[in-house]
């Protein structure tokens, strides 16, 4: 087994990496920013052979009007079929067998660390390193939850990091809560969306075998892994009703799971504190972590963006951290990238918004 242990130093060669050095990003308005930081954030994205997920803040947006809205509709028309299919579902559910409600759950929790602890985490922001057979899981798992395959979520992911709050993020929190959460997918991207997601260095994404077999193979990998499998299993292992089988494990619990990941983009980008950066738009939302496994604590997320936690208080309202801690015991996980308490606590007294004081 890998010895999953505390490293005091930046090591690579640690199943778990500590930033012992003030690090943060650049704030927006320039006036805490110090060279050291922009030096220790060089070095620790050169461990993870990455920049992309930095923001970045030399980019301006263009002068002049916006671009029109072109509505996609038919991603409109199956969203809104999803999710009347999503409530008949609902309505369902005391129809359902107590094994069926249980399945749904256990397809939820799969797929959603196919995008947590996959598509995030691992792929996304390199924050620790997986072996084979955790990156084949992983990747299986991200077909469950069907929304868009490994190699196009991290594209996105990592322009939302780079330029998060602007034109070139896919889901602006700026253009209202409505857009960060499903209007960006009803729409055609910004030109500057698709302008900077070009230039990203997805080097480390493209050599990942794995990755890119699900990108050849996506479409057949979700019929079978995010609608079939879901539906049959029920109907054929313990006779549900191929109704109840379909809108419950499937429909429903697809619906919930997109809603989940949303609300990330959404709600955690315009309720809660700022405890680490108050010159930042994403926030600190428990509710949000409950239901996205973790993926909640969004202010520290934006601040840290290499720490594999996404936040610094462990398995707490964290499912994921929870999970990648055992996949280092099992030794199919290892280098976890943290970030210090004392690093913590300077960013809060320098940049933070005060809450950390009364919590």
């Amino acid at each position: 087994l890998v010895h999953c242990r505390l490293s005091k130093e930046f090591s690579s060669t640690s199943s778990t990496t500590t930033v012992g050095t003030v690090t943060s990003r650049v704030t927006r308005n320039g006036d805490a920013v110090m060279e050291k930081d922009l030096l220790n954030h060089e070095e620790l994205a050169g461990d993870r052979g990455m920049i992309d997920d930095i923001f970045d803040e030399t980019y301006r947006e263009k002068e002049g009007p916006k671009p029109p809205v072109r509505y996609v509709w038919r991603n409109i028309i199956l969203m809104s079929l999803l999710h009347l299919g999503a409530i008949l579902g609902l309505m369902l559910i005391p129809s359902a067998k107590i094994q069926t409600l249980a399945w749904a759950l256990l397809c939820f929790l799969v797929s959603a660390l196919g995008i947590t602890a996959g598509s995030h985490r691992l792929w996304s922001h390199r924050s620790y390193k997986a072996t084979l057979p955790l990156r084949i899981f992983l990747t299986i798992a991200n077909s469950v939850a069907f929304q868009n395959d490994i190699y196009e979520w991290v594209r996105d992911h990592r322009v939302h990091h780079k330029f998060s709050e602007t034109d070139a993020d896919p889901h602006n929190a700026m253009r209202g809560f409505f857009f960060s959460h499903i209007g960006w997918l009803l729409v055609r991207k910004h030109p500057d969306v698709i302008e900077k997601g070009q230039k990203l260095d997805l080097s480390d994404i493209k050599a990942d075998k794995v990755v890119m077999f699900q990108r050849r193979y996506y479409k057949p990998s979700v019929v079978l892994l995010c609608f079939t499998m879901p539906t049959v299993v029920p109907w054929y292992f313990w006779d549900e009703s191929i109704i109840i089988s379909f809108f419950i494990p499937t429909i429903l619990r697809y619906t919930i799971g997109l809603n989940a990941t949303w609300l990330v983009n959404s709600a955690a980008h315009m309720f809660g504190n700022r405890p680490y950066d108050q010159n930042i738009n994403p926030r600190e939302n428990p509710l949000v972590s409950l239901g996205a496994l973790g993926e909640g604590f969004h202010n520290y997320h934006h601040t840290f963006p290499y720490d594999y936690s996404t936040s610094e208080f462990g398995w707490r309202f964290n499912l994921t951290t929870a999970f990648i801690d055992l996949m280092c015991l099992l030794g199919l996980a290892s280098d976890r990238k943290k970030v210090s308490k004392e690093v913590i606590l300077a960013r809060k007294l320098r940049t933070g918004d005060g809450s950390h004081k009364s919590g």
